[in-house]
């Protein structure tokens, strides 16, 4: 999983082709570590980009797109937001809203 600033989500998630699930997460966040296997898996299974962005150090992009619970994950395809996922969900909900951009 890439870490990814404000300064680089532009060139990284929003030029990139195809899928990039994006974790806005922040260190002291249980749920976000307890997640992370779940994406870290779907990620490689289905082919996809994962990145996550650190919103304690980074407040532009969070802002941009409303993130104000974590986690939250939002899967960027072609560049574009499809699907948000906020909160701590079984590895099942991330597949079901995922599987329509994946």
């Amino acid at each position: 999983m890439r870490e990814v600033s404000d300064a680089e989500f532009d060139a990284v998630v929003l030029a990139a082709e195809g899928a990039t699930i994006v974790d806005f997460w922040a260190p002291w966040c249980k749920p976000c570590a307890a997640i992370e296997p779940i994406l870290e898996a779907l990620a490689a299974e289905r082919g996809a980009d994962l990145v996550r962005l650190n919103i304690d150090e980074h407040l532009g992009v969070p802002s941009r797109y409303g993130v104000l619970s974590l986690p939250t994950v939002i899967l960027f395809r072609d560049g574009e937001p499809r699907s948000t996922v906020v909160g701590a969900r079984s590895r099942k909900h991330y597949e079901r809203e995922f599987a329509p951009h994946l």
